[in-house]
């Protein structure tokens, strides 16, 4: 397996020779902590065990959301907790995608065009939900940002799982939504359209010429809710690449695989290394920027709604223990090793 902190070593200079002055601080940080990642430079953990008293270090890791290393954990601990407000009902994934005559303004102004993108795609929603004509009442939705397609293309778009019910405030009733019709795409993504660009011109932001006129909103049904969360566990904390994908870097070259979107099948895209970094670097989000949200009875404040959605609909909630973080295991005994202390990064040391 080809390292992504050996490609950043082996093609930094090339990088910012070709794409230097289009690089952000918020990139330079990403590109210094997967260098930093489980070597000295991040830091040490002194182990012992307590079974046979063997000692062993270990490198710390750099925790940055981009690192394909970091955020297994924490994408387990998502699920978890996503897991536990699943309803047993029908699930859609709705998802909102911005034209492609947008994308320049988005990369210039991403906190912003993020933002509304994942704003007006929620309002959208909801208001679909309160409709009478659609579900009636207030619906949950739990929502992740995107940035690239699979080839890894800047393509910013949101991903927007949904319960297929409502709860009526009023009568403090849950409504059921039969059958694996939510509401209709071509409705979705005109309001969705509508609200964006008022967004924008609200914002002060300019609008480029030639914005079409139907945009695209996607919206089906993926069953009962486990299989719609573990699609979005799979991208919500890893890095924009799993290392397994890159398959070869050889004269000056970098490939790496995906799936097409179309066909399904496994295609390969090779680039040069400094190219490739640059086609990584525009997903790193801005400093703050929260890619995942709940809105409505799933939001993290809605407990309480969410408990009498679940008393509605008769869950059984299970009480659960926290995930525990793996363990190190004792090279001698295979016991699990304890932490004695920290050792500082060695660029702080001295």
């Amino acid at each position: 397996m080809i390292g992504l902190a050996s490609i950043i070593r082996r093609y930094r200079s090339n990088l910012e020779a070709s794409h230097g002055h289009r690089l952000l601080p918020s990139h330079r940080r990403a590109i210094d902590a997967m260098l930093r990642c489980r070597t000295p430079d991040a830091g040490q953990i002194r182990l012992q065990c307590p079974g046979c008293r063997s000692e062993g270090i270990r490198h710390q890791s750099c925790c940055h959301r981009s690192c394909p290393h970091c955020q297994n954990f924490a994408a387990s601990q998502w699920l978890d907790r996503q897991q536990a407000k699943l309803l047993p009902v029908e699930y859609f994934m709705v998802t909102f995608t911005l034209p492609s005559e947008l994308r320049r303004l988005a990369w210039r102004h991403q906190k912003i065009v993020y933002g509304l993108l994942c704003a007006t795609a929620s309002s959208t929603l909801r208001d679909f939900g309160l409709d009478a004509r659609g579900l009636g009442g207030a619906i949950g939705l739990t929502l992740v940002l995107h940035t690239h397609a699979r080839n890894l293309d800047f393509h910013p778009h949101c991903h927007v799982a949904v319960p297929g019910g409502s709860l009526d405030r009023a009568r403090q009733q849950w409504r059921h939504k039969r059958g694996r019709y939510l509401f209709n795409a071509k409705a979705l993504a005109r309001v969705f359209r509508a609200r964006l660009l008022d967004g924008l011109n609200r914002a002060g932001l300019p609008i480029p010429e030639g914005i079409p006129h139907a945009w695209v909103v996607d919206c089906r049904c993926v069953g009962k809710g486990a299989p719609a969360l573990k699609y979005l566990s799979r991208y919500l904390y890893r890095g924009v690449i799993s290392e397994r994908s890159i398959v070869d870097d050889r004269d000056g070259r970098v490939t790496f695989t995906f799936a097409d979107s179309a066909t399904g099948r496994t295609r390969k895209r090779t680039l040069p290394g400094g190219d490739f970094l640059w086609l990584l670097l525009p997903h790193v989000l801005p400093k703050g920027f929260r890619r995942v949200r709940d809105y409505g009875f799933l939001h993290g404040n809605a407990k309480r709604t969410l408990s009498r959605v679940q008393l509605a609909l008769k869950v059984l909630i299970e009480a659960r223990a926290p995930r525990p973080r793996p363990q190190f295991k004792c090279h001698r005994c295979a016991a699990s090793m304890t932490i004695a202390g920290f050792f500082a990064p060695a660029w702080r040391s001295g």
